[in-house]
């Protein structure tokens, strides 16, 4: 069975920074993209940073980029998010995910 398992959310204020961890199993996770998504009150799910298996390439949302840094971990299955410089629209719940599925979530609220 696939799994995530997300940690590392809370409160910040903007300006400040949260570092986000998710914890894969159930796939070969070396061999696969890691994605983390968001998803804010009212809006839809939304890709944020995304990493091939080998770590090479990494894209992100123009409104991320610049502030958050996604990395992995292949011994450790483990896929981080690095966010500084927090606004309060990065407030949301934070997913990671692979294989067209995603965890339950972290939430991440940024105030002024």
């Amino acid at each position: 069975e696939v799994q995530f398992v997300e940690s590392g959310g809370g409160s910040a204020q903007a300006g400040g920074s949260l570092r986000l961890s998710c914890v894969a199993s159930g796939f070969t996770f070396n061999l696969n993209t890691m994605n983390w998504y968001r998803q804010a009150p009212g809006k839809e799910r939304e890709l944020v940073a995304s990493i091939l298996s080998t770590s090479v390439i990494t894209t992100y949302a123009d409104s991320v980029k610049g502030r958050f840094t996604i990395t992995r971990d292949n011994a450790k299955n483990t896929v981080y998010l690095q966010m500084n410089n927090l606004k309060p629209e990065d407030t949301a719940v934070y997913y990671c995910g692979a294989l067209g599925t995603w965890g339950h979530g972290t939430q991440v609220t940024v105030s002024k």
